[in-house]
């Protein structure tokens, strides 16, 4: 007896069916299909409404500013080397599928200026970082229709996640307050709070546990084919890519090398398109 080819995650064709094509085929399946959506944050529901660059260098004199009227002495250029120790960090993270959390890596830069870990006072380090980082925080702005698509989805009932790679807790679960996305969703969970990056699956597994719910009962939309497209593939949800036109330069890079190999579902390039995308996986 022949055997049917198993499906493909990421929709190849070639007589395999798509992810979507084996959930419509399936035998007894309730009505609704798609019960769970995992959401990224940047570049996905929100956008910088400045350059990062700028907002970078802004953060980083206050932090620098902040520590010499606290009384420590630093090197006149420190808060270029705060924006240096940043990008190290996420580069490191990228390359061990690990976060290295932003108190840890200000803590380690301190050390070269005669402030090692034992002598620095814990609370000028954290209000450090968030200074460092509340120029950002301030910034992002909700693409137009992601709130009427999250009022969509809560009246249908579907359970709503957001999980990003973000190496400071505190500071990200803010963002999300301060954009008034939180009554929306039933988990707000990133990198720095479990340490795993995307692609990891086990970044998005304890979101799956905690809805009970199983990976082809979930969708997980983004703008990284890498962290999203390719996480959510991997572990065998459904995909929706995200190319809404402000994806940052290395993302986007990466995204041009993966376009051969990692292929959504789906691809929104504009917020009002979303629920037209997304019904035919509900029901």
């Amino acid at each position: 007896m022949s055997q049917t080819p198993l499906p493909s995650a990421r929709g190849d064709t070639d007589g395999i069916a798509t992810l979507q094509e084996l959930m419509v085929a399936r035998e007894g399946q309730s009505p609704r299909l798609l019960a769970g959506i995992i959401f990224d944050f940047d570049h996905t529901l929100a956008f910088l409404d400045r350059p990062h660059e700028d907002l970078m260098a802004e953060g980083a004199r206050m932090a620098q500013d902040y520590m010499e009227q606290s009384g420590m002495e630093l090197f006149p250029d420190f808060w270029e080397q705060i924006i240096s120790a940043r990008q190290f960090a996420q580069e490191k993270s990228e390359e061990e599928a690990e976060e290295h959390i932003a108190n840890d890596t200000m803590s380690f830069l301190l050390q070269f200026c005669g402030y090692p870990a034992s002598k620095m006072d814990s609370r000028v380090l954290a209000t450090s970082v968030d200074l460092f980082y509340a120029p950002e925080m301030q910034s992002w702005r909700l693409y137009d229709g992601v709130m009427a698509a999250l009022s969509h989805l809560r009246h249908l009932d579907v359970n709503l996640a957001i999980v990003a790679n973000h190496p400071c807790e505190r500071v990200f679960q803010r963002i999300v307050d301060y954009l008034e996305l939180r009554p929306w969703f039933d988990v707000v969970l990133c990198s720095a709070s479990v340490e795993w990056r995307k692609p990891s699956p086990e970044i998005f597994t304890p979101v799956l546990d905690r809805w009970r719910l199983q990976p082809y009962e979930v969708a997980v939309v983004g703008d990284s084919l890498r962290h999203d497209i390719g996480g959510g593939a991997d572990l065998g949800t459904m995909t929706m890519h995200c190319d809404l036109g402000t994806t940052d330069r290395q993302t986007a890079y990466d995204n041009q090398q993966l376009a051969r190999r990692v292929r959504p579902d789906a691809t929104l390039t504009d917020w009002q398109q979303f629920m037209g995308l997304i019904q035919p996986w509900l029901y």
